[in-house]
């Protein structure tokens, strides 16, 4: 589990933010087309409110043109690929796999408070209270790519990324002027399996398969291996 406090500390120990750019990626994604990961779709209301709040909050520290909805990752899969041909690809079994791993975990709805800003090194984001640790525990069933030794879940919805480097301090400040009442809560009754486009940075993110945690089923709503290489 993380706490506010904690996460506030880590990211002053940086002097400055991390400048993201626009660019191809091209080294990483090799020519595949789409990433997928595993995550909550919050893009209600309430959400999208705060999120445009804090936007306005930290706009001029903000790179411009990023259209991600509102979400909550649970894990990142990889590649979509008809085939393994690379480590971080994600293939048929790797999908059933994960399939099979929520069934087994038997999670149930559950409940999650969605609040305050706060800031990694390279992008704002609201901090997501989870007191089930229902979060963590979807994490570890589903985060298939491997981490560094140092990773430290810490679950959010992003709000965008920086532009420059901008002092850690003044960002910090900026932090604090957000409302603290601008604080929700939601039901959670299914997890998704979303992609994106790999040459985008902060490109929308498309819905392909949804879990119902209720009758644990899985319902998919696009081809996940014929048309995504």
């Amino acid at each position: 589990m993380t706490d506010q406090l904690g996460v506030r500390k880590k990211f002053l120990e940086n002097r400055y933010t991390i400048k993201n750019l626009r660019h191809d990626f091209d080294e990483w994604h090799q020519g595949r087309s789409h990433y997928a990961l595993w995550a909550i779709n919050v893009d209600f209301p309430s959400v999208r409110r705060k999120v445009l709040v804090a936007k306005q909050q930290l706009e001029e520290f903000l790179l411009e043109g990023y259209c991600r909805q509102p979400h909550i990752t649970l894990g990142i899969s990889g590649f979509l690929s008809d085939r393994l041909r690379y480590a971080d690809d994600y293939v048929a079994s790797s999908f059933e796999a994960d399939v099979t791993a929520l069934q087994n975990l038997k999670m149930q709805p559950f409940e999650i408070e969605i609040g305050a800003l706060a800031s990694f090194s390279s992008a704002p984001f609201l901090h997501v209270n989870d007191p089930t640790s229902s979060l963590h525990k979807l994490h570890l069933c589903l985060h298939s790519v491997a981490s560094d030794a140092n990773f430290q879940y810490v679950p959010h919805v992003t709000v965008g990324l920086y532009a420059e480097a901008v002092a850690t301090e003044i960002v910090s400040n900026h932090l604090d002027a957000f409302p603290e009442y601008l604080v929700s809560k939601h039901l959670i009754n299914s997890i998704s399996l979303m992609t994106y486009a790999a040459a985008e940075i902060g490109g929308k993110l498309v819905t392909i398969a949804d879990y119902d945690l209720v009758r644990a089923e899985i319902q998919c709503h696009e081809p996940l291996f014929n048309d995504f290489w």
